[in-house]
């Protein structure tokens, strides 16, 4: 999206178990990516709003509704006529895994 990303994550732990914090990871990312962006850009200045919206899924939640709402997301706001048409898009927890086809069915006797 032109102005905000959205994504799903699990948040890891260090090598002392002790879970990497939200604003620590968010942080990370915009502080990277910023970064990057200005380079490109060749200027200065900040790139991301403060403040960022959370939201924690809840167990009854579906991940997999979540992100084909996410995916679904630049099709909604006219960007792209269909979702795998926007460049931005990463879907490697959907598109990274093996397709296997079900076995034939038993032949009747």
């Amino acid at each position: 999206m032109p102005d905000h990303v959205h994504m799903i994550f699990t948040q890891l732990k260090d090598a002392l178990g002790n879970v990497f914090g939200l604003t620590e990871i968010v942080g990370s990312m915009k502080r990277a990516s910023a970064h990057s962006l200005n380079k490109v850009l060749k200027r200065r200045g900040p790139v991301w709003q403060r403040e960022y919206f959370d939201h924690i899924l809840r167990s009854n939640e579906s991940t997999a509704s979540k992100a084909q709402y996410i995916c679904e997301n630049p099709v909604r706001h006219g960007i792209v006529e269909f979702i795998d048409d926007y460049p931005w898009l990463w879907r490697e927890w959907v598109e990274g895994q093996e397709i296997v086809a079900p076995p034939p069915p038993a032949a009747k006797e």
